[in-house]
């Protein structure tokens, strides 16, 4: 029988709830040992929705990393927030799991990976969008060669309304350490630079807009997430556009926004390489190359299904009690914050920034 994992839940709003339970109670052998959140509201609301009315919790994150037997704590809460959980944690000798987006600096980030390295303790940043069906499919395709060598690519996520949380910590600079970019940017990001065999940035140049702080119309469900607060902070951008170069030649053009007069919410990422082009769409996939002198399109039968930030803590769960190889290493986290500080960085003076 594999050894049971004693798990300390910090920041118990939407994410957590929707996304990171549903993960543990699909794992066997977890025990959700303690939880926190700042509002006291929400430990009662989680007790009853998840059935745990005598769960050690706590309003305060340092008095949950003093519970005893803890094996790792999985830090949802506001961004900023992020490094400064995980460092404390790691230094005391836990495990981390961690939401997007890893800091909101490179230098944070660089503190979360030297303490991972010197406690020896395991630190996973959420990267979900690896575990869908249609990543899996497409990591295989290009490990096999099919691909060739991949030397450019574009991705995005682009929300014609979908502002999350306006006035909270999400468009509180300070709070989440930017907009779209930091929040959507990440994922989408992360998959093209998984897939094109994790090559290293070495230069980023880009623009940030802010053009719809005053609207409050929404298509998007992804707005309903964060809390909003009328008349509160707005002081991040709403739509991003850059480009970057990695150390082997190759590019990648990016776009994010919560708002932008586009036909309708789409992430994408497209792949360009020698041998075949691929497309991955709102869960679907498409494959572009040529056969016998002719040109040929393939389109995969592979399904996405839900779960798949529930797939991604069930491997931290086997990196901790299987010893397998982590999917994801620190460097890949700040080598992430590095590009969207650099992003930030270039839409403010104008130049390229160099990594």
């Amino acid at each position: 029988m594999s050894k049971k994992l004693k798990v300390g839940l910090i920041g118990l709003g939407g994410i957590c709830r929707g996304m990171h339970m549903p993960g543990y109670q699909k794992i066997d052998n977890i025990e959700i040992a303690a939880i926190c959140d700042i509002v006291p509201e929400k430990i009662e609301t989680f007790k009853e929705k998840f059935e745990m009315p005598d769960v050690a919790s706590f309003t305060d994150y340092k008095e949950l990393l003093k519970v005893e037997g803890l094996d790792f704590i999985d830090i949802c809460t506001p961004n900023y927030l992020h490094s400064i959980i995980a460092v404390e944690a790691l230094e005391s000798g836990i495990n981390v799991f961690c939401e997007k987006p890893d800091a909101v600096s490179t230098a944070e980030a660089q503190r979360m990976m030297d303490a991972a390295e010197k406690s020896g303790k395991k630190l996973m940043v959420m990267r979900n969008n690896r575990y869908r069906n249609t990543a899996k499919y497409l990591k295989k395709f290009i490990e096999d060669g099919k691909m060739g060598e991949i030397y450019c690519g574009r991705c995005g996520w682009q929300r014609r309304r979908g502002i999350p949380g306006k006035g909270g910590w999400f468009t509180t600079k300070e709070q989440s350490g930017g907009g779209p970019l930091i929040d959507l940017g990440v994922h989408m990001i992360d998959l093209s630079i998984w897939l094109m065999g994790n090559p290293t940035p070495v230069a980023v140049s880009g623009c940030t807009y802010a053009k719809f702080t005053d609207s409050d119309v929404s298509d998007s469900v992804n707005s309903d997430f964060g809390e909003k607060n009328v008349g509160g902070i707005f002081d991040v951008e709403d739509l991003a556009m850059g480009f970057i170069k990695f150390d082997n030649g190759a590019c990648l053009q990016i776009e994010f926004s919560w708002a932008s007069n586009v036909e309708q919410e789409n992430m994408f990422v497209e792949l360009r390489g020698t041998k075949a082009g691929v497309k991955f769409k709102d869960d679907n996939v498409k494959i572009f190359t040529e056969s016998d002198g002719t040109l040929e399109d393939i389109i995969p039968k592979v399904t996405d299904v839900p779960g798949i930030h529930g797939e991604n803590i069930k491997h931290f769960t086997d990196v901790l009690r299987n010893g397998v190889e982590p999917d994801f290493t620190p460097i890949q986290g700040v080598n992430m914050i590095k590009i969207l500080e650099a992003m930030y960085k270039s839409a403010e003076t104008g130049n390229e920034v160099k990594l």
